[in-house]
């Protein structure tokens, strides 16, 4: 089983002897080590499936890990194996544990929309950009242990005053609603750990090994968790690297890699340096730049592949003139290399960066797609349905209520909903309960009641059917009972409809599919479902170059990558003044150095347009830290540079292209 792997990732599969860290430089391998050792402990060391979990931080890793796992132990049951999202980990642990905390087990999961509404409703419908900022503080609160109450000692501004007053109001909304956010998932079990130990005692018997994945992105409530769940025996396997630790923005801390040493002094680190992705001069260059970091552990990637091309580095006269420069040479290196479009990305630091290449892919026909684009699950038609599933699942989730009970319309206005949730308000029970109580009967007209009661009837037996009958079945009894096709059609234009209807069946096909493969009734997939950033079934391969920010490219490779924008105020961004802000801009360019496998190719420009202005640009500091011999130099050169392609090489390459047309 491990003879393809190399000695040192040898090495770090067999280690059980005490908590280990594999540090994995990038494309060294990472997932086949953590793969192996899932196999390994389930083949070799007599562990049950059941008593083991990965985790990791994408539900696309968590598949491919179990896809690589189910080949490596094909014909073997690996039933009860854990493979998910920190996240997906935390509601499995909840779902059983719920009592304790005094949640049903079908409790909601508040996705970023529905929290926004939340907030918005507490401070009074502000603009849009007062609530996102809202829910980031509140997010960094949750993801720090800090309180309502302590959080209030802790602002600084006005704008957190305000946030640190709505934080109690927002989580008894949350607890009202039997709901909880992305944050509460992971928050959630570490409260539950530390305020029962006999639900700790049975999660550690029950996970008696655990791997985890990117160790350098967690955040302080993840490795709360983890620390506890692997407990005195310690147990674990943890993989990262702290050169591509580039999520300090949303609370992820390198510090935990230094807190791994602290709380095991009997740890073992074990580095993986050899690189299965790139050429030795994109290495090379990886490795000069990463080496003007503060360092925890020392470690330089190599390759086998050979020295590959030369590095690119093309200052252009301006943005346009980079854009139609970098479209023509990615262009003209397809041609001249018979590649596919899939095999090229453009990678940048912030999203606004992406339009004037978009406008020259455009103009060139060149198919490419932008990382970011809207989630499956952001769709209005699927998030309609979802929010069926979701009231079926709890009756307490009044923004699922409300939606459901408005699409499609069925006789229910605002006014019908304003004397409902006023109610429900002066009862403290959610706008389903409220529907059921006697005294509502006199405060609504006999046909709005009437048709009030229909729904809420069909809810309870669409909720009675959904725990005990086959999933397929109460999808289809749903679909019939609300005709929304009907109802698609009857409000959009024909082709608008037509599309959003197709999604519709792909979801519902999805959801049979996922519901018998797993073995899970109706209410069990719709936490699934919440949990779900992209339907995996609908990510299919496309032949387009990509074009994406350099957070989003992270774990992903390219045959040939274009780096654009590396400009002073862009890479490092204008806000990051501190050192370490500087370092984490450094690991930000290494990660997307090493997302090149054959050929790298780094421009800047001389000058931006800002609105009607031209601004002047610098190159950014960090191509000094770059090897020069290295690099080949094109563009807007200063006059004193000679140079760096003759006018021979740049014959012969005219005659190569000239004979290939031939």
């Amino acid at each position: 089983m491990l003879s393809k792997l190399n000695p040192a990732q040898r090495a770090a599969v067999k280690y059980l002897d005490g908590p280990l860290l594999v540090l994995a430089g990038a494309g060294s391998g990472k997932t086949g080590v953590i793969t192996h050792k899932l196999a390994y402990l389930i083949e070799q060391c007599g562990y049950a499936p059941r008593n083991i979990a990965a985790i990791t931080f994408t539900n696309k890793a968590a598949n491919e890990m179990r896809d690589r796992v189910g080949k490596l132990l094909s014909g073997r049951d690996t039933k009860g194996l854990t493979i998910s999202t920190f996240h997906a980990l935390g509601m499995q642990i909840l779902r059983q544990e719920a009592e304790l905390l005094g949640y049903k087990k079908q409790f909601s999961i508040f996705d970023s929309a529905d929290t926004a509404k939340i907030v918005s409703e507490l401070l009074g419908a502000p603009d849009k950009q007062d609530i996102r900022n809202a829910q980031t503080v509140l997010s960094n609160w949750k993801s720090s242990f800090v309180t309502p109450e302590q959080a209030l000692n802790l602002v600084e501004s006005e704008a957190e005053q305000r946030t640190a007053l709505l934080y109690a109001r927002y989580q008894e909304t949350l607890r009202a609603y039997q709901a909880m956010d992305f944050d509460d998932l992971i928050r959630l079990p570490v409260d539950l750990f530390r305020t029962f130990p006999e639900a700790l005692t049975r999660w550690q018997q029950r996970l008696r090994y655990l791997l985890i994945d990117e160790y350098q992105d967690t955040n302080d409530c993840q490795y709360q968790m983890t620390r506890l769940l692997a407990g005195s025996r310690a147990a674990l396997t943890a993989v990262g690297d702290d050169d591509q630790a580039i999520y300090s923005w949303r609370g992820a801390s390198i510090a935990n890699l230094q807190n791994l040493q602290n709380d095991h002094p009997n740890l073992r680190v074990i580095k993986l340096e050899q690189n299965y992705r790139s050429s030795q001069r994109i290495l090379t260059c990886a490795n000069h730049l990463i080496s003007n970091n503060t360092k925890l552990y020392e470690k330089k990637l190599w390759s086998e592949h050979g020295p590959g091309d030369a590095i690119h580095v093309f200052a252009a006269r301006d943005d346009e003139n980079e854009a139609e420069s970098v479209v023509m040479r990615l262009l003209a290196h397809k041609f001249e290399h018979n590649t596919r479009f899939s095999d090229y990305a453009i990678l940048y630091r912030s999203n606004h960066l992406s339009r004037t290449f978009e406008e020259q892919l455009r103009t060139q026909h060149a198919p490419y797609t932008v990382s970011g684009g809207t989630s499956f699950f952001e769709r209005a038609e699927i998030k309609d349905l979802v929010a069926y599933l979701r009231l079926i699942a709890n009756t307490d989730d009044d923004p699922a209520f409300i939606r459901a009970i408005t699409t499609p319309k069925r006789g229910i206005g605002n006014q019908t909903l304003e004397k409902l949730a006023g109610y429900a308000a002066t009862r403290n029970v959610s706008l389903f309960e409220a529907a059921f109580e006697s005294a509502i009967v006199q405060q609504l007209p006999a046909r709005q009641y009437e048709d009030l009661m229909t729904f809420c009837n069909f809810i309870h037996r669409m909720e009675a059917s959904a725990d005990k009958e086959e999933c397929a079945l109460v999808l289809a009894d749903l679909m019939s009972a609300i005709d929304y096709e009907a109802w698609l059609f009857d409000s959009h234009e024909p082709r608008q409809a037509e599309s959003k209807w197709k999604n519709v069946s792909d979801f519902v096909d999805w959801i049979k599919r996922k519901s018998e493969a797993d073995g899970k009734t109706l209410l069990a997939m719709t936490q699934t479902i919440a949990l779900m950033n992209l339907l995996e079934s609908r990510e299919q391969e496309t032949d387009a170059i990509s074009l994406s920010t350099l957070h989003a490219a992270k774990g992903l490779e390219f045959g040939h990558v274009f780096l654009v924008g590396v400009e002073e105020g862009i890479l490092p961004h204008r806000q990051s003044e501190q050192p370490q802000q500087i370092e984490e801009e450094r690991r930000l360019l290494y990660v997307g150095i090493t997302r090149a496998q054959r050929s790298l190719h780094i421009s800047y420009c001389s000058k931006r347009r800002q609105g009607k202005e031209w601004q002047a640009c610098e190159p950014s500091r960090f191509l000094q830290e770059l090897p020069a011999q290295e690099l080949i130099r094109s563009g807007m050169l200063p006059a004193d540079s000679a140079p760096s392609v003759s006018k021979e090489e740049g014959r012969a390459k005219l005659a190569r292209m000239k004979a290939m047309l031939g």
